[in-house]
């Protein structure tokens, strides 16, 4: 759905390329985890993939059509909910009024069903210049689900909600899923998202250090404490001893640690690697 073509990009020519010679392709029917360490790019990429920013070369393509022409098409189709916004001094009726009909398959009453869920009631005259800011993200992220586009990208989407919102937030992404749509999770918080994932990117500027399905990793990879015969790919230490990322051994199956396997991509790309693009 997504491609993403030997992009190259820098804000300056000073500061060199944050990302040269980069591709990615993203299908349907996944919701996916964008990772990486501060600076690694993640935010530029949102930007590029939704055509707000413009590729030193190379191109990102949304069926085929290249974003940074914004084209009511494509446009219409690809919804972007950025970590940091501001909402107009508008009631939360006018405010989709104003923006709804940019997006043809918005439905209110969809949106209605996405408030009730984050538990904002049913007054659609409530200012939104008046609400806190987790509230004014529960509105914002309800109105997003309610586009019904195609590819929803949202970064950090948990910063500034509390325990209970969270919980909520995850249950808009299972409800709000279908099989002919892409999400896009950008964040530092996994712990958050990680029970509503089906796929992990991690990246670091120019390198895709992973880029695989949960079924994927949990075929290949454990975490666990460690045995005597491990060779971990990373190691943490708790009061109970010594937990690893391990390669997995045949027919062994364990939950995914996303704090786990994102270490050990960072301290261990090349044999993530080796692990990822050979067959088992």
């Amino acid at each position: 759905m997504l491609q993403i073509n030997q992009i190259s990009f820098s804000y300056n020519k000073k500061a060199g390329d944050l990302f040269s010679d980069f591709s990615l392709n993203l299908e349907a029917g996944n919701v996916y985890g964008l990772l990486g360490k501060n600076g690694a790019g993640k935010s530029t990429l949102i930007y590029l993939m939704t055509g707000l920013l413009t590729p030193k070369s190379g191109e990102v393509l949304f069926d085929g059509e290249n974003v940074r022409r914004r084209l009511p098409k494509t446009m219409s189709d690809i919804y972007l909910v950025p970590e940091e916004f501001d909402l107009p001094r508008l009631s939360i009726k006018q405010y989709v009024n104003l923006n709804s009909p940019f997006y043809p398959r918005f439905s209110m009453e969809d949106m209605q069903r996405y408030l009730d869920i984050f538990e904002m009631g049913g007054d659609m005259s409530l200012n939104l210049h008046a609400l806190s800011m987790g509230q004014k993200k529960k509105v914002f992220m309800a109105f997003a689900f309610a586009t019904n586009t195609r590819v929803l990208i949202m970064d950090e989407p948990t910063n500034g909600l509390d325990i209970p919102s969270k919980s909520q937030f995850r249950k808009l992404v299972t409800t709000g899923m279908t099989d002919d749509k892409l999400m896009l999770i950008s964040t530092h918080q996994v712990r958050d998202i990680s029970d509503i994932l089906d796929h992990v990117t991690i990246i670091d500027q120019s390198r895709v250090l992973l880029n695989a399905g949960f079924a994927d990793i949990m075929s290949k990879v454990a975490f666990r404490p460690l045995q005597e015969g491990d060779q971990p790919l990373f190691v943490l230490q708790s009061p109970f001893g010594p937990l690893g990322a391990v390669r997995a051994q045949e027919g062994e199956e364990t939950k995914v640690d996303l704090e786990m396997l994102f270490n050990a991509a960072l301290q261990n790309p090349e044999a993530i690697n080796q692990l990822f693009t050979t067959q088992k």
